[in-house]
């Protein structure tokens, strides 16, 4: 990436500390945006740097975070990350909305899109948020994880429940009171790794209840600032169904953009630019920027190559 990463590391609590990659773009910052990954993902995929990168060239601040545990942060975080722990994005939003005077916004892809969402509910009308973005977004958890079950989807199911089984081992070796590998070779799915794991650390009960209490379409209703929702039909991993929720028509706040081919965070383009997606979403956010701070794409990049 063309703008030198910073680590900056956020403490949560005693146990837990989470790390972000951060780029300054080269004049004053429009506006902070916050990274987050999906399932099993990290700071470094590639979705998000393409998007950081064009972002920073608008003239953006970018912050990359990792969830618990992931991008190498095993040691730092006594427990893991689930699908709707909103409380280290909020803890570090809340930190910039400080640091900077400048309008804070979250992009989040996948499983990220879930906690962004279900963040942007739980506050409703806020100042620390001047816009979401979510991206490919299992917003019913319950009937996403049900969709990895089909044989089509067998080899995206194998790799991830793969990376979560490697996942409480390590935290097994670090965590011995917390995580026990016992019986992680008899788990055929992710209904059952979270049924088994997920669920009891953070004591939902069972996966049904994780799924239930923490999908985001529990809180479109009452989300109060700007948002982006984009998907597309031909998603594999989230049925398009799920977008027949009614907050799509009826909450204001609300802009839902479906497409009819792109796959799971596949926003490809036939022309140029190629990644669609990026310029797209930044266009959604440099619009909610005010008139005195709003420049064109190409505009910025002038100025921060300049």
């Amino acid at each position: 990436m063309r703008f030198p990463a910073q680590r900056a590391e956020y403490r949560i609590d005693a146990k837990t500390t989470v790390v972000s990659l951060e780029h300054h773009p080269a004049g004053p910052a429009r506006g902070q945006i916050i990274f987050l990954h999906g399932l099993e993902g990290s700071a470094g995929a590639g979705y998000i740097a393409s998007f950081a990168q064009e972002a920073l060239v608008r003239g953006f601040g970018v912050h990359r975070l990792n969830m618990r545990t992931c991008g190498g942060t095993e040691d730092l975080c006594e427990t893991m990350y689930h699908s709707g722990l909103t409380s280290d994005t909020r803890f570090v939003a809340e930190t910039l909305h400080r640091r900077h005077k400048s309008p804070i916004f979250l992009a989040g892809f996948s499983l990220g899109g879930n906690v962004v969402l279900k963040l942007a509910g739980e506050l409703g009308s806020t100042d620390l948020l001047a816009g979401v973005c979510a991206i490919s977004t299992p917003i019913d958890l319950a009937a996403c994880v049900r969709s990895m079950d089909k044989r089509s989807n067998r080899l995206y199911a194998r790799r991830f429940l793969g990376r979560l089984r490697d996942r409480i081992r390590q935290k097994s070796k670090l965590s011995p009171d917390l995580y026990s590998p016992d019986g992680l070779e008899d788990v055929r799915t992710i209904w059952e790794f979270d049924d088994r794991f997920t669920a009891p650390l953070f004591n939902f009960g069972s996966a049904a209840n994780y799924y239930a209490t923490q999908s985001a379409a529990r809180y479109l209703d009452t989300i109060g600032v700007p948002t982006l929702v984009i998907t597309s039909k031909d998603d594999p991993l989230v049925p398009f169904q799920v977008y027949s929720h009614p907050a799509f028509t009826m909450n204001p706040h609300i802009t839902l953009v479906a497409t009819e081919r792109g796959g799971h965070l596949g926003f490809i383009s036939r022309h140029r630019p190629r990644f669609w997606l990026d310029g797209f979403a930044l266009d959604w956010i440099a619009g909610l920027l005010p008139s005195s701070n709003r420049i064109t794409g190409t505009n910025a990049g002038h100025l921060a190559s300049a």
